[in-house]
This record gives C-alpha cells, sequence and structure tokens, in this order.
C-alpha cells in the first residue's frame, strides 16, 4: 500500500509530450484516484499563443472551459490538486476549488523558468506547496527545487553498451527554439573535422508558428528550414536513436538553469551526456567522465569523452532521478536537502 492509496488527485497540466499521460498513469499505479484535464481548453498553435500573450482575448473561452470542470467534478472530493506550468488556469477556479474542497493540499510544479512566463508568478499565493526545476527560481522566490525525471522505459536500455549498438557518436533530438541551431549546427561541424558522426533532429511543432517566429526572431531565420521537422518523435523512437548514439547533445535555453528532461533520460539509458547548461555541475550525478560541459561561444570537443566508457550512476542516485521519487517528492516529502546540496559521484 503506497501512501497515495485510495486519494482523489485533481490533475491539470499542459500538454508535454505525453509526459502528463505518464504521471497521471502512475498515480493511478500508486493507488490514486485521478481526474486529469488538459491545462489549456485547446492545442493549436493559435490558442496556445494567444494564451500566452493575449490571454485577455481568450478569456470567455477559457472560463467558459474551466466552469465546465468545475462542474464535471462537483460530485468528487479531492485531496490533492496538482496543476502543472498552469498558463491558462484563472484564480477563480483555483479559489473555488478550495473552497470546495476543505483540507485539499494544492500543489504547484513548473518545468519552465518563473520570468519566461511572469504570468505564473501570480499563481504561488494559491498553493500549499510550489516546486520548480530551477534551482536560481527556488532560490529567487523561495520555493521548493525539484528537477525533472525519467520515464522507466528509458532505464531498460541502461545495460546495452553504446559500443555494441553504435551508429553515431552525438544525437539531439529536440525542438526548435533559441540558439539551437546556431549551437547545434556548429558542434556538428567540429564533430565532422574530428571524425565524429552525428545525428540531428529538430522539431517544430506547427508551420504557422514555425514560419511567424521566423519573421521575428533573428536566431529562427538561421534554421535550414530542410533540417525541420514538424512532426515529433515517439517515445520509442527518441530511446532507439539514443540507444545507437554514444553521446547525447543538450542545448538548453541561454536564460535557463534548469536540466531538460533528456538529461535524465539518456543517463539512465547509461549514454553520455553532452550539455550548455554549466548548472550541471552542482548535481549529485555530475561525472566529468560522463557529462561533458560545452560553453556556447568556445565549443571544444573532447576527442577522448567518445571512447571511454560510461561510469554507472550508483543505484540510489539513479533511484532519486526516477518519476516515482518526483512524486514522492510532491506528495509526500519534499528533497530541498538532497537537491540543493552539491555532492558529486566522485
Amino acid at each position: 500500500m503506497t501512501a497515495l492509496e485510495g486519494k482523489n488527485i485533481l490533475f491539470l497540466s499542459v500538454s508535454f509530450f505525453s509526459y502528463e499521460n505518464a504521471i497521471a498513469e502512475r498515480l493511478r499505479q500508486w493507488g490514486a484516484h485521478v481526474d486529469f484535464f488538459d491545462e489549456r481548453p485547446s492545442n493549436t498553435v493559435l490558442s496556445k499563443g494567444i494564451i500566452r500573450i493575449y490571454p485577455e482575448i481568450y478569456r470567455f473561452i477559457t472560463d467558459t472551459y474551466y466552469r465546465r470542470i468545475l462542474k464535471t467534478t462537483s460530485g468528487s472530493q479531492y485531496d490533492f490538486l496538482l496543476l502543472i506550468k498552469g498558463e491558462a488556469v484563472p484564480h477563480f477556479f483555483l479559489q473555488e476549488i478550495r473552497r470546495k474542497n476543505p483540507g485539499i493540499k494544492m500543489i504547484y510544479y513548473t518545468f519552465d523558468p518563473i520570468d519566461e512566463y511572469p504570468k505564473t508568478r501570480n499563481l504561488l499565493k494559491f498553493f500549499d506547496l510550489c516546486f520548480t526545476f530551477d534551482r536560481a527560481d527556488a532560490e529567487k522566490y523561495k520555493i521548493s527545487f525539484r528537477p525533472l525525471f525519467f520515464l522507466e522505459e528509458y532505464r531498460k536500455k541502461e545495460n546495452v553498451s553504446a559500443t555494441e549498438t553504435r551508429e553515431w557518436d552525438i544525437c539531439f533530438i529536440g525542438s526548435a527554439h533559441t540558439d539551437r541551431y546556431t549551437v547545434g549546427e556548429e558542434i556538428r561541424r567540429k564533430a565532422d573535422r574530428i571524425g565524429l558522426r552525428s545525428f540531428y533532429f529538430y522539431y517544430a511543432p506547427g508551420k504557422i508558428a514555425f514560419y511567424l517566429r521566423r519573421f521575428f526572431d533573428p536566431n529562427m531565420q538561421r534554421f535550414n528550414l530542410k533540417k525541420v521537422s514538424f512532426h515529433k518523435l515517439r517515445h520509442s523512437e527518441i530511446i532507439d536513436k539514443y540507444s545507437k548514439s554514444v553521446a547525447v547533445l543538450d542545448i538548453n535555453k541561454p536564460f535557463q538553469d534548469g536540466l531538460t528532461m533528456r538529461t535524465f533520460e539518456t543517463l539512465a539509458m547509461g549514454r553520455k551526456l553532452m550539455t550548455t547548461n554549466p548548472d550541471i555541475r552542482n548535481y549529485p550525478f555530475y561525472n566529468p567522465e560522463n557529462i561533458l560541459i560545452i560553453s556556447r561561444d568556445h565549443i571544444d570537443l573532447r576527442p577522448d569523452f567518445f571512447t571511454s566508457g560510461f561510469q554507472k550512476i550508483p543505484e540510489k542516485v539513479l533511484e532519486k532521478m526516477t518519476l516515482d521519487s518526483w512524486i514522492e517528492c510532491l506528495f509526500i516529502r519534499n528533497q530541498d536537502e538532497y537537491w540543493k546540496s552539491s555532492s558529486r559521484i566522485s
């Protein structure tokens, strides 16, 4: 029996590559009853853009959507509310949920820098517990720090050596944004010069949104359109690419300190990680034999990094990186002391 056995959870989240479905399913496996709703009333590119930039234009639709959720859930008594990100949720909904569910514990989590989505700052006051994936935001806003996680399907490949299945030395799979293309292509060029093989997959969620962003953003104008896909890969396809690679490349947003999901998935599979995020030095699993930190301005690829073996992460450290540990942190006990420490694997 788990601590969530028989508990009722109202779960709202943005759609992010089906991770929200994996979270809901795992909560159910823990014995909880979960009512899940998409945090946005619509996931079209246009509606997401309006919600983010001009939310008042969409206010009637958003409010109607959340009133419908209140009506749908009116017969339930919830022990927890979990909200991830919270771009669209109106304040009246949060107030009404608390009024209708005395004793409810309301939990907020974000996997984006708060200053990138400043509207979310106004949500914090409605919650009993607030978590962020970003160490700097945790300090700035005095909230709890909990990095992201990996799904168990990524750990299944952990014991398969990259030397057995190697097709590429460097693999990048990620959304097309900020300076990713500029940095990624410079790394590709330098890799070519020293005989390293690369696989790159840049994903854009919609053609209209991509072309609009290209019009206004000089970084997006640098993308070679022939190298951008408008169809995302499934987790099984990503796992296949990672399993055939020595190292996976992570190019974080320039203004983001929090670690991406890619970080945890890569290391869980026993693959080396190349990252432009220097804050990774402050995490318990940091090991320079497994993780190569790359400067955006002075890219230096160490050939020996691709020929030495992956050093296995201790099981107790790996367990802290799982979805189960993430759930335990949010619902049962926080892990601030663990994640804010900078103990490293020697």
